[in-house]
């Protein structure tokens, strides 16, 4: 600590003589403290009000000024009666530079103590870049901000110590971060038990340059789903045949999964020609499963959305009416409260209130429609107290609004399902794709109107059905609730006399999948029961004795020729047990590993299908009518590792870092810059 220059006492200096030692004059809080021996080593400083005994150390260095300060003792309200004269104490007020000191001691106590960290960290540059970095990363900052006075100011309010940091060097932090963090996705990947299934996601940035994202699904082997963003691929030409192929070479190659992949769901339209190139590179290398009938797949959520798509286009006119209408009435004050007014004598039961839409979403688009229907009597009567009101909707009008309605509304509530759980489970898309395609059937198709997009409608269902059918009913299959039950009452409702035919084509793909599995090797882990099964069943043979074999076999081929009851295979024995009730929220996954030791080969089949994802939308794009763009922030030669790394760091992996704790750290060799956490 810096002392002032009128604090130190100058003695003239002879020719012979050494010079006097400054002096510090002596702090004017020893007024209020008395200096006790309680012993030949050991001195107290006792209060001369309050008799509060302190250490010597401790009022030296501003204790009792703190002490002092807090006013409980009475050394503040006057005089101390234990000095007389000229060395009478005064009432104590604190000087301007303790009161400072003692603030900014408190306000440190404050801001860096904490009940979990008792020990004093040293400040650490490293650390502290790496903390910058991992920011910039979660939260999607420019890396140029690091260069930002303001932000340089406020690093350097919290510790002085820190020196500037350049774009390249918090670059390179960023990228460290990333290599470090893949190593323990690596790991994890690696001890994957099964098989993966990844989801292809295409994002335009606004120079019109294409990245696929890809992301990994998967079973671990405490059988907990795991989804992780793997790699983004930059394709200058996505309209190619060959764009998905390398992209997904890539991430093959880059994680080591050439021979563990199982499905692929496709969240964009693909072409024919670039599903097949596709199809045919990954039978290179990676054994397909079920002849490949399961590796390629459409994501429901954009099946759904393409079907409203076509619903919007085909009643752009009268939306535009609607939104017209609406506008007239919520942009003027007058005519707001005329509205209100008839609304109020027509005694119209809604309490809706009108809305404009925002385009860019189409569920507000539903919404607003929905709000207009409600109160479209009022509509029709407003030019009754507004004369110049003249384009008012028509019956027709009104008509075609209620058509959108009722086929935006199965679509609303099946993407409603979707947001609310991000990873739903088969089942419940299963019973809304059954539901739309039952809506869709219904509809009246003599309506010119409804024809103008219900065909189209029908197209994609029929589409997804085909092509994505096997996959889900299969999934649906592995919930012990509904095993092929519900396939063979859904079915029957959409196909008719026609079911059957369809319902052996699932059974078929079934039991092929089934002995696929079967012909596969077994691993050694107790994962399965296998190894726990061998050692019961050596116990129990151990327990029983040895049995001779002599005289035995007369009686084996009695036991054949009296037994009618056939083998049944694992997934045989599956299928003709009752169901599980649907009173509990069931985790399938949970049951299938319960019911291992049961069911080895199953439930390695259940643990890879129930892995597929049938939707792979975010929620926050589900009811979205435009593609996802890239952030403006995003630089082509970071963007995989700050996107690899932002969705590591949110899913937890990896511990939480050290945030301001990195910049607020002391040197330990200097008691002074000590900081209390």
């Amino acid at each position: 600590m810096e002392i002032p220059e009128e604090k130190y006492q100058l003695t003239p200096v002879e020719n012979n003589a050494k010079p006097a030692r400054r002096r510090k004059t002596k702090s004017h809080v020893w007024k209020y403290f008395t200096v006790e021996s309680i012993s030949p080593e050991c001195k107290r400083a006792f209060c001369n009000t309050c008799r509060k005994s302190f250490a010597y150390s401790m009022v030296q260095e501003n204790g009792g000024s703190r002490h002092l300060e807090k006013g409980t003792c009475g050394a503040t309200a006057g005089l101390d009666n234990n000095n007389e004269g000229d060395d009478q104490a005064t009432p104590y007020t604190p000087s301007t530079r303790t009161r400072t000191t003692a603030r900014v001691s408190e306000s440190r106590k404050r801001r860096y103590r904490s009940p979990s960290s008792a020990y004093m960290a040293v400040f650490n540059p490293d650390v502290c870049r790496q903390d910058i970095a991992r920011m910039i990363i979660m939260h999607d900052y420019p890396l140029d901000m690091v260069e930002h006075p303001g932000f340089q100011s406020f690093v350097q309010s919290l510790q002085p110590q820190f020196g500037a940091v350049s774009i390249d060097t918090i670059q390179g932090e960023c990228v460290s971060s990333y290599l470090s963090e893949k190593q323990k996705v690596m790991r994890l990947i690696d001890a994957m038990p099964g098989r993966v299934c990844l989801s292809l996601d295409m994002r335009m940035s606004r120079n019109s340059l294409a990245y696929v994202f890809i992301t990994g699904h998967f079973t671990d082997s405490n059988w907990k789903t795991q989804k992780w963003i793997l790699n983004v691929v930059l394709e200058p030409y996505p309209d190619s045949h060959n764009a998905l192929s390398h992209a997904v070479a890539c991430c093959l190659s880059d994680w080591r999964l050439e021979s563990k992949l199982l499905s692929l769901t496709l969240n964009h339209p693909v072409p024919e020609a670039g599903l097949e190139n596709l199809r045919s590179h990954l039978c290179v290398k990676n054994p397909l499963i079920l002849k490949g009938q399961l590796l390629l797949g459409q994501c429901i959520s954009h099946t759904f959305t393409a079907m409203v798509n076509d619903i919007l286009s085909a009643g752009g006119d009268i939306i535009k009416k609607i939104r017209d209408n609406i506008k007239y009435v919520t942009t003027s004050e007058n005519h707001g409260e005329k509205f209100l007014h008839l609304k109020e004598q027509l005694q119209v039961p809604s309490e809706v209130h009108l809305f404009l839409d925002d385009k860019s979403q189409w569920n507000t688009t539903y919404q607003m429609l929905v709000s207009a229907s409600e109160l479209q009597e009022v509509f029709s009567c407003l030019d009754t107290v507004i004369p110049e009101y003249k384009e008012a909707p028509t019956m027709e009008d009104w008509k075609q609004v209620e058509s959108l309605c009722t086929h935006l509304r199965s679509l609303f509530d099946a993407m409603n399902l979707l947001v609310s759980s991000p990873s739903p489970p088969a089942i419940t898309l299963f019973q809304e794709g059954f539901r739309i395609q039952t809506t869709i059937a219904c509809a009246a198709t003599g309506d010119p109107f409804i024809g103008s997009f219900i065909k189209s409608m029908q197209e994609k269902i029929d589409k997804y059905w085909k092509e994505c059918g096997l996959i889900l009913a299969i999934s649906v299959v592995m919930d012990p609730r509904f095993k092929m039950k519900l396939v063979e009452f859904s079915f029957s409702k959409l196909f008719g006399e026609e079911s059957p035919l369809y319902v052996k084509m699932v059974d078929d793909g079934l039991h092929e999948l089934f002995e696929e599995y079967v012909a596969l090797p077994l691993p050694p882990s107790p994962a399965y029961g296998g190894d726990h099964g061998n050692i019961d069943r050596a116990e129990e043979h151990n327990q029983g004795g040895s049995i001779s074999e002599y005289g035995l076999a007369d009686f084996d081929m009695y036991i054949m020729e009296n037994t009618t009851q056939q083998f049944k295979s694992e997934i045989d024995q599956y299928l003709d047990e009752n169901l599980e009730g649907r009173g509990s929220n069931l985790d399938v996954l949970e049951w299938w590993k319960q019911k291992r030791s049961k069911y080895p080969t199953m439930s390695k089949m259940a643990r890879d299908i129930l892995s597929i994802p049938v939707s792979t939308t975010l929620p926050e794009s589900m009811f979205s009518t435009k593609p996802r763009e890239l952030s403006p922030n995003a630089r082509s030669e970071t963007l995989e590792p700050f996107v690899c790394t932002k969705d590591w760091l949110q899913h937890g992996l990896t511990e939480d870092f050290g945030g301001l704790e990195s910049l607020v750290v002391s040197d330990l060799s200097n008691p002074a810059l000590k900081v209390e956490f």
